[in-house]
């Protein structure tokens, strides 16, 4: 007993000390600071949550090359930015053939084509990120992606521009305004440029819906719109800041997109922004100053670009029911004078609410939104000495919605905003219904503009990019 009493009492101390020993022991003793890079990490590489590394991931898919294929739609609106292309075009009998399509990130942003490639800004949802893709036009296969991650929440879904491609380079602003530069065949990333950053651009609600404008002799011209710059001139190969237009007129961003126009017999970059409209200098000593600006035209939302109408007019309109301006612009001695001529609301005229209309063949074409009166929906004409009175219009069960429409050999392609694409030929100041045909069963708000070459007509909705052979 004794001895069993013993070894009760000592296993009891023994705890006892373990305890007590274990409450007594500081470990923070041991513990060693650990100094900036310490670790071992290179410098600067450590990242804000919020901050954005544009281009930084890229994956390459395939190395076919598109053969044989040379058309090209490099452009918002295309080539020369009128939503025009003259090449002949003989459609091909019976239904246009779905030759491949690819599921994309809710948005509206439409492709451009270059030499058998085909690019798109797409948002990927689960990583959050921002991607230019690359496919073959005539297979749909992807080739290449660059991408970058940059957190958004959806509103109306997110991209919604359209690239730029000059002399084998690819320029995209993303829906934060987010510049990136690669080369259109190897992917290969040249140059950034955050605008929100560099410029101070404050993003519109709907995100950024201007499409970057390419000069002849490269210069890329963006509206940022910011605290102190109005519009910049960057030089398309190395990404250096050529010019900047003070933005002594306070704009702000619109979804609106740059215009290259002559009016006046001076080549003039014209931007619709919120707060007015200006024309800046596009061309000699002056470039990149502003010449003019006109602020009696201020709709709180304006998504369609000016549409040049004449040496020295240009057509102006915005949706939720802003309507229509003319605006002209003459040279007076050594200044400028712009002025708004007229001004009427949606049902009185001409109007459109987020396509650009087309001036083709001596009419302005556009589709009338739904505050537009009796022609709510439906393709119209005008002639432009006239903005209010419709020269021709579609039929009452022909209604388009928001959806886009171009010009091909004579022929207007209208994309119903539920995925129907109708073909008219234009005859004289009229147009005769050719063919239509549901191209997306369940096409959801089919708005983003269409592209172009090859044969090939591109279109999509908010979640699909679709390639059909329009031609025999």
């Amino acid at each position: 007993m004794n001895k069993t009493k013993w070894i009760t009492i000592g296993t009891a101390v023994l705890w006892l000390a373990v305890l007590v020993a274990w409450h007594l022991y500081d470990p923070s003793s041991e513990f060693t600071a650990h100094e900036p890079g310490a670790d071992g990490r290179p410098e600067g590489s450590a990242r804000k949550a919020d901050e954005v590394v544009i281009g930084e991931y890229f994956m390459k898919y395939e190395e076919e090359e598109p053969a044989g294929a040379t058309g090209q739609w490099t452009n918002f609106r295309g080539n020369n930015r009128d939503n025009i292309c003259t090449e002949a075009l003989k459609l091909t009998g019976g239904d246009f053939k779905a030759v491949w399509n690819i599921e994309t990130g809710e948005g509206h942003a439409a492709p451009v084509i270059w030499n058998g490639r085909v690019y798109v800004l797409d948002y990927n949802e689960q990583l959050s990120s921002d991607a230019l893709r690359c496919f073959n036009l005539l297979t749909g296969k992807e080739l290449w992606r660059r991408w970058y991650r940059v957190a958004m929440k959806r509103n109306h879904g997110f991209s919604r521009t359209i690239p730029a491609i000059h002399d084998g380079r690819v320029v995209t602003i993303g829906p934060e305004g987010h510049v990136m530069c690669c080369d259109a065949v190897s992917g290969d990333l040249h140059w950034t440029l955050d605008m929100k950053k560099t410029f101070g651009s404050e993003i519109p609600f709907w995100y950024t819906g201007q499409c970057p404008y390419i000069s002849a002799n490269g210069v890329l011209v963006l509206a940022p719109a910011g605290t102190e710059t109005l519009m910049a001139g960057i030089d398309c190969a190395s990404g250096e800041v050529k010019w900047q237009t003070p933005n002594s007129v306070q704009y702000k961003m619109s979804h609106s997109s740059v215009m290259p126009m002559t009016l006046g017999g001076k080549l003039t970059y014209v931007y619709a922004g919120v707060g007015g409209v200006c024309g800046v200098s596009a061309e000699g000593d002056d470039e990149g100053q502003l010449l003019w600006s006109v602020n009696k035209w201020q709709p709180s939302v304006v998504a369609p670009s000016p549409l040049q109408l004449s040496s020295n007019q240009a057509f102006l309109v915005a949706g939720y029911g802003a309507g229509g301006a003319l605006l002209q612009v003459d040279k007076t001695g050594s200044g400028w004078k712009a002025e708004i001529k007229e001004q009427y609301k949606a049902d009185k005229g001409l109007s459109c609410e987020q396509q650009t209309p087309i001036l083709y063949n001596g009419m302005i074409i556009t589709v009338i939104p739904k505050d537009g009166g009796s022609l709510r929906e439906r393709l119209a004409c005008f002639a432009p000495g006239n903005l209010h009175t419709a020269i021709w219009h579609s039929d009452a069960d022909e209604r388009f919605g928001l959806g886009p429409y171009m010009v091909i050999d004579g022929k207007l392609f209208v994309f119903k905003e539920d995925g129907e694409l109708y073909v008219y030929q234009i005859e004289g100041k009229a147009m005769k219904l050719l063919k239509k045909q549901q191209i997306m069963e369940e096409g959801i708000d089919a708005w983003g503009p269409m592209a172009y070459a090859d044969g090939y007509l591109i279109v999509r909705d908010s979640k699909n990019v679709t390639c059909l052979k329009i031609q025999d």
